[in-house]
């Protein structure tokens, strides 16, 4: 029998799953600069895209370009490997502005593979996880399947929707944590063996239908745009050909079928037990609950440029085959439309994410991360957010540091990860513009300015990124420097510009970017900086600093006033019910979340501003007893 050496075995980070949660966290673990082994049940499906292959979108499109900020991987090859790009509510104000990139699918997954074999740090291995190994209540290694074990200082799960994942069509029902993937039986046993709570949720995808059946010819196309405008802050120097999507809808005929077939879905049969997500329902969903619409918008999207699979956006449900067929064929374009691949709805396991410190490391079990779907989210691109912020934290205890807390009123990531820390969420979360009460200054135009620095503080970012990110910043000021102190005659103006005879005298060529009907690629037109024409990212900071100077800085006193409160720490024993004019409900969501800090304290459920003013008073009075007089 060949005895291993002890150190083979042995790693400062192990990641299990290899989803977009477990590459994040795995490559951060490693870029670190900690040995790390990323775990995974298929080799051949990292990376993965079971639903539609595309990355963005509103608010998400946001988390990707941060994750990028920070050192991450998605977004480089998302702009490697899609088929179309475009900005979405480009007609809109910037903090509802966002990317979404439609990729090819096995591309994707190639190219994320790629990426992962060649980092320095990392092992990777096939391995289905049955069991975590504790010593003193903490986290210290793993036994696989077929009985290897590894040790580690940090273990974080990114089991997406493997845990007892069960998968229906119709009425029948079969496990499996993908659609032709095993589902793993065991772990989630052991983690409640060992006190962590877990609850039942659900999510869908929609069929897949061929290329070759679909009648084109009659539906609206709905193409990228032109120039692209790229997800990594490091752009490749080529842009891909754009890739056409189409757009059809549902109809009464199709609402018919469903109707008279909504017995057989297991969402109304009681088969399911778990919640779907909210904001992306099932075609079941939207016809029940909006019995009043005539139709639903459908996108065609392609799953690959060499591939007739087409993803049917919209059409997620778990009817039988047959009645999905039929459904489809009622629809303009769709008439003779065959399926490649039926939709299929699965139900998993989760953890409630409240057992989780703001890092993602669950309270009860040191060394324990999670991230992605496993902590109760939907999308890819949350679960990236939650794989980086899990990987730096790993990484930071096998290194014996202190944790990295994102907050909400810096980052999307931070938004993301607070909500599920503090709030009680049943259904699959996804990320909205909404949920964020700082989306003007967290845009996705500036996420390098907020995250990079960080990034490249801990390890990171290279040292190239932090070197562009200066150059950026330094461009930016001089720009500004130049429109303020450059005045323009009036009448100069009116030759150049036209339409702004109302303007006297001369003015700043700050003060005439202010006017909304002057753009700044007018003024570089014009009046073009010594040095030449800036990077379009220069710019583009450059006119929304100066357009919306007000308004920023309104939300930066808001900021910096939440940022007070969010740098008031709360002892992780502080006994709320010793405040006795807290209310009981607060006594006891306060004391079973355990907020970090007031700023935290704020955002947990039935929590008053009258509580927060009161554990304010208490909070500072402790601070004063701690402090020596006359310091």
């Amino acid at each position: 029998m060949l005895i291993l050496n002890q150190d083979e075995n042995r790693f400062d980070v192990i990641v299990v799953g290899a989803g977009h949660a477990g590459c994040e966290a795995s490559l951060a673990a490693a870029r670190m600069g900690c040995k790390t082994l990323l775990l995974t049940i298929n080799l051949d499906t990292m990376a993965w895209m079971p639903c539609n292959p595309a990355v963005g979108g509103l608010a998400k499109g946001t988390l990707v370009r941060e994750v990028d900020a920070l050192g991450g991987e998605m977004a480089k090859i998302t702009d490697r490997s899609y088929l179309q790009i475009r900005t979405l509510n480009r007609s809109k104000g910037p903090a509802v502005q966002a990317l979404r990139a439609q990729s090819d699918k096995k591309q994707y997954s190639r190219m994320m593979r790629q990426v992962l074999e060649n980092e320095p740090n990392l092992k990777i291995k096939q391995a289905m996880v049955d069991q975590l190994l504790l010593e003193d209540g903490a986290v210290v290694g793993l036994r696989t399947h077929f009985g290897m074990e590894y040790q580690t200082r940090a273990l974080v799960l990114t089991t997406g929707t493997f845990l007892q994942g069960k998968i229906f069509v119709g009425k029948t029902a079969f496990s499996a944590g993908r659609s032709g993937e095993f589902s793993a039986e065991s772990l989630s046993l052991n983690l409640r063996e060992m006190g962590v709570r877990t609850h039942r949720l659900k999510t869908g995808t929609s069929p897949r239908i061929d290329r070759r059946t679909i009648n084109l010819s009659i539906l609206e196309e709905q193409p990228g745009e032109e120039p692209i405008r790229f997800f990594s802050f490091e752009p490749p120097a080529q842009a891909l050909p754009q890739h056409v999507c189409w757009i059809t809808a549902t109809n009464p005929a199709t609402h018919k079928v469903i109707t008279d077939n909504i017995q057989q879905s297991p969402m109304y049969s009681g088969m399911i037990d778990g919640v779907g997500p909210r904001y992306c329902p099932s075609i079941e969903d939207k016809v029940v609950r909006f019995a009043d619409r005539q139709q639903h918008p459908v996108f065609l999207e392609p799953e690959g440029a060499d591939s007739n699979e087409i993803y049917v956006q919209g059409m997620s449900t778990c009817l039988p085959e047959p009645v999905q067929l039929a459904m489809l064929r009622t629809m303009k374009g769709l008439e003779n439309v065959e399926i490649i691949r039926p939709a299929y709805a699965v139900e998993y396991d989760a953890i409630p994410a409240t057992q989780l410190h703001p890092w993602l490391e669950l309270q009860q079990i040191p060394g324990l991360f999670t991230a992605g779907q496993i902590n109760g989210t939907s999308g890819y691109e949350e679960a990236a957010a939650q794989g980086i912020v899990a990987g730096i934290n790993a990484a930071r205890r096998a290194q014996e540091a202190d944790p990295i807390i994102f907050q909400r009123s810096e980052s999307y990531i931070g938004t993301l990860v607070d909500d599920l820390v503090t709030k009680e969420i049943s259904d699959p979360y996804r990320m909205l513009t909404s949920r964020s009460e700082y989306r003007l200054v967290l845009r996705h135009d500036n996420a390098d300015l907020r995250l990079t620095e960080l990034g490249h503080r801990i390890g990171l970012a290279s040292e190239a990124r932090m070197q562009r990110l200066q150059s950026k910043k330094e461009a930016i000021k001089r720009e500004l420097d130049r429109l303020k102190n450059t005045r323009v005659k009036a009448a100069e103006l009116n030759d150049k510009l036209g339409g702004i005879d109302e303007v006297l005298g001369s003015q700043t060529l700050l003060e005439l970017l202010r006017r909304p009907e002057i753009t700044y690629a007018q003024l570089q037109q014009f009046y073009p900086p010594e040095s030449g024409p800036l990077a379009d990212e220069v710019g583009e900071q450059v006119e929304i600093q100066v357009k919306y100077e007000g308004y920023i800085k309104r939300q930066q006193v808001q900021l910096a006033r939440t940022q007070r409160m969010e740098n008031l720490a709360i002892p992780a024993d502080f006994d709320y019910y010793g405040v006795k004019a807290l209310s009981r409900e607060s006594q006891d969501k306060l004391t079973k979340l355990r907020p970090a800090s007031l700023g935290q304290a704020a955002q947990v459920g039935g929590v008053t501003p009258a509580d927060i003013s009161v554990l304010l008073v208490f909070l500072e009075a402790m601070r004063r007893q701690r402090v020596p007089a006359g310091t």
